[in-house]
């Protein structure tokens, strides 16, 4: 008796329905088996397709190195920090002796000398050899080199500067340098109109919201771009309802400034020997900051830097240098007719001596707070015959003015000025109205 024909067994129980459905199962899983690596051999085909199709990346491509015969015209090149002709010639694809002869045939180091920012120019040919190497040796000058068969020649041509005269305008709202800045001023141009007037307007405690200024001036350009300013030619400045003229003009060799009745600006003597600095300390009795008592200030002070230059105030002879009592380093100045100025409080002395005679302008010492002093200042006093006067109100000796064949000639070489700064002062008054 077999194990399948034993009355407990699972398999004896089977009916005939049972063993048909199992026949029928099993004959299907055969199918299934044979179909279905064919169905996932075509299913894989197309989703490998579709993939490819949808998927995409961006690769970086790989950057064509520049060789020979790749350039024509002009190829213009900024030099970047710390690079060195050698690397530019690679970049552009130009042989190593060629860049060799035209250092040899420049007569100037400025090639091996590349500033960052400094521009070159290459010329190339149809060809795509280099024929012309250009840059500037200067300010004033540009040099071409170019290629003639196995020899490189320099060329060397000047860089015209153009002059332009221009009109600038304006009215003081907030500071002389904000508002000549915003009037198309350079600072250089702003300082020099500040210097012209400095005689009779002090640009730190005369200035108000209000005052006005015109300036006729010279522009500089070089190759279709402005390089800077010249001089001022003409300019007028209305302090507290005051007006000053200047106007530039040559006269025995040396260009000075004249008020319109050519009358140079210029003063025997200076009110105010330093440039831009606050008035502390006005002349006349005070409360003395060290000494702590009330006593007559002989002087006025000027607050400013320590180092700050300070100026002669006039042509004359130094009849003193060295230490002062509480003037602390100082130095006296003889400017002859009983006149002499005193500079107190110096940091240090600039290279003069005793006996020699010095011009107007020059630096004698730079602020400090030596002697009797709380802070950095010039202590500055203005003397006739020995004694004390306030250098802010004395009357100043006046220079003579042109006269005669001098006087027309400066007439008819400040005509045109006069005439754009009457203009340029009609229109600032037309539009502050």
């Amino acid at each position: 008796m077999s194990p399948h024909s034993h009355p407990d067994h699972p398999l004896a129980r089977w009916t005939r329905e049972h063993w048909l459905l199992a026949g029928f199962g099993a004959f299907i899983g055969t199918a299934l088996i044979a179909i279905v690596p064919g169905f996932d051999h075509a299913m894989r085909e197309p989703l490998a397709a579709t993939s490819k199709d949808l998927v995409s990346r961006d690769l970086p491509l790989p950057t064509p190195s520049t060789s020979a015969g790749s350039l024509s015209g002009w190829q213009f090149v900024r030099v970047k920090r710390g690079q060195h002709l050698g690397a530019i010639f690679a970049e552009l694809g130009v042989p190593d002796s060629l860049m060799h002869k035209m250092l040899e045939a420049s007569s100037t180091p400025a090639l091996t000398r590349l500033r960052e920012g400094q521009e070159l120019a290459f010329e190339f040919g149809a060809d795509g050899n280099l024929q012309t190497l250009r840059y500037d040796r200067d300010g004033n000058n540009r040099v071409n080199l170019k290629v003639d068969g196995e020899a490189v020649l320099e060329q060397v041509q000047p860089r015209v500067v153009e002059t332009r005269v221009e009109l600038a305008a304006g009215t003081i709202t907030s500071s002389l340098y904000a508002d000549g800045a915003r009037a198309g001023l350079s600072n250089g141009a702003i300082n020099q109109m500040a210097n012209i007037f400095k005689y009779d307007i002090d640009f730190v405690e005369d200035l108000r919201d209000g005052d006005t200024f015109q300036v006729v001036y010279d522009e500089l350009w070089r190759d279709g771009q402005r390089v800077g300013n010249g001089e001022i030619i003409g300019a007028t400045f209305t302090n507290r309802g005051k007006r000053y003229n200047a106007f530039r003009f040559e006269h025995n060799g040396k260009v000075e400034y004249f008020d319109e009745n050519g009358r140079p600006l210029r003063k025997t003597l200076m009110r105010i020997p330093i440039e831009f600095a606050r008035l502390s300390s006005t002349f006349g009795m005070r409360k003395h900051p060290v000494l702590g008592r009330m006593r007559a200030h002989k002087g006025v002070d000027y607050a400013a830097r320590t180092g700050t230059p300070i100026m002669a105030a006039g042509d004359g002879k130094v009849s003193f240098v060295g230490w002062r009592n509480g003037y602390g380093r100082a130095v006296i100045i003889d400017h002859g007719q009983g006149r002499s100025t005193l500079y107190g409080h110096m940091s240090a002395w600039a290279n003069i001596r005793a006996g020699q005679r010095i011009g107007q302008g020059k630096t004698i010492g730079y602020v400090g707070a030596s002697g009797l002093a709380t802070g950095p200042h010039l202590h500055y006093e203005f003397r006739i015959n020995g004694t004390q006067v306030n250098p802010l109100t004395v009357t100043m000796p006046k220079p003579e003015p042109l006269g005669g064949a001098e006087l027309v000639r400066f007439r008819a070489a400040t005509a045109p000025a006069i005439a754009k700064l009457q203009l340029a002062e009609k229109n600032t008054r037309l539009a502050a109205r």
